[in-house]
């Protein structure tokens, strides 16, 4: 992510301090430890600039719910304005930079995931695409489930496993089924749960991040583990 907003002349800032944003906390009814973990987030950025964040579920979490908090004022001064200030890495490009067209090269037939957190959170749907469908040797194709859920959902994935493994295995043999090689996502949660699935069953895809894909330039595009 980093290497494609430096690309397109962003200067990129990145805290080795900071740390989650508070939502697993939240999820699990946690509110008083998620109240703490917020506010060190808050303080973790500088309040004038944006936060551009590989993921649709902390962006969503973070605009949706931190206004819900109580939170106290930025201890850096000015009011609590992180809501507007932090965006998805592909909303940003598009919507912010005003970007459609990386110089990306990456040989595949993929398929794209709605992750929750992106779609339903954020309502960022149209991005990632107009995004990936400029990647050369890229084929895209479409999923009749792409929007569905992939069953992760944090603590749903330990409390209701059976369930999300279903939900997981459909939206793999799906997009196998449409001969996809890879599923791309702008959730790092979604792609390690379908991942999971699909090493336990040797099936013969892999999954991929929508920033490695953007940064990618040349064939072979990143080290994967091989499947037999």
């Amino acid at each position: 992510m980093v290497r494609v907003l430096e690309r397109l002349g962003c200067e990129v800032f990145y805290n080795p301090k900071q740390t989650c944003c508070g939502q697993p906390a939240f999820n699990a009814g946690y509110l008083s430890e998620c109240r703490s973990v917020a506010q060190k987030f808050i303080g973790d950025f500088a309040p004038e600039d944006p936060i551009v964040a590989p993921s649709g579920s902390c962006t969503g979490f973070i605009r949706n719910y931190y206004g819900d908090l109580s939170l106290p004022m930025n201890p850096k001064g000015g009011k609590l304005t992180i809501q507007h200030q932090v965006y998805e890495f592909s909303e940003f490009l598009v919507n912010v930079l005003g970007v459609t067209t990386i110089d990306a090269t990456f040989y595949a037939k993929a398929t794209y995931h709605d992750a929750c957190g992106a779609l339903r959170e954020c309502g960022i749907k149209d991005a990632p695409r107009k995004l990936l469908r400029q990647v050369r040797g890229l084929e895209l194709v479409e999923t009749p489930d792409c929007e569905v859920c992939c069953g992760f959902g944090g603590t749903f994935a330990v409390k209701f496993e059976p369930i999300s493994v279903g939900m997981g295995e459909q939206k793999v043999l799906n997009a196998i089924a449409q001969g996809a090689e890879y599923i791309i996502s702008t959730d790092l949660s979604c792609l390690m749960h379908l991942d999971a699935y699909i090493r336990k069953h040797k099936h013969p895809i892999r999954v991929i991040h929508i920033a490695d894909v953007l940064a990618s330039r040349v064939k072979p595009n990143v080290p994967y583990r091989k499947i037999n």
